[in-house]
């Protein structure tokens, strides 16, 4: 049995300079998702819990973990005000 894993899937996407640019603009997304999933876990808090707290819906959040949502910078301050995280935004 030949194992494929995403690890040698990705390496081989990677040397394509068009996907390559691709992921590499996906960081900032993707960094959202993994520390907003990350916390709202470690606070045993529900997406539905979340976004009642933030006044919005657990579609909303769902999308913002799945990075299929461009959240406003209003909506990504009072997310980071529930969980009690310090928003650190950076322009380099």
């Amino acid at each position: 049995m030949i194992m494929y894993t995403f690890e040698d899937d990705l390496k081989k996407r990677l040397k394509d300079p068009a996907f390559k640019k691709a992921w590499e603009e996906s960081e900032p997304e993707y960094q959202l998702a993994r520390q907003l999933i990350a916390t709202r876990l470690s606070q045993k808090m529900s997406q539905r819990d979340l976004a009642k707290k933030v006044k919005t819906t657990q579609a909303i959040i769902s999308r913002i973990e799945t990075m299929q949502a461009n959240p406003s910078l209003a909506l990504i301050k009072r997310i980071a005000q529930t969980l009690d995280l310090k928003l650190d935004l950076r322009l380099s």
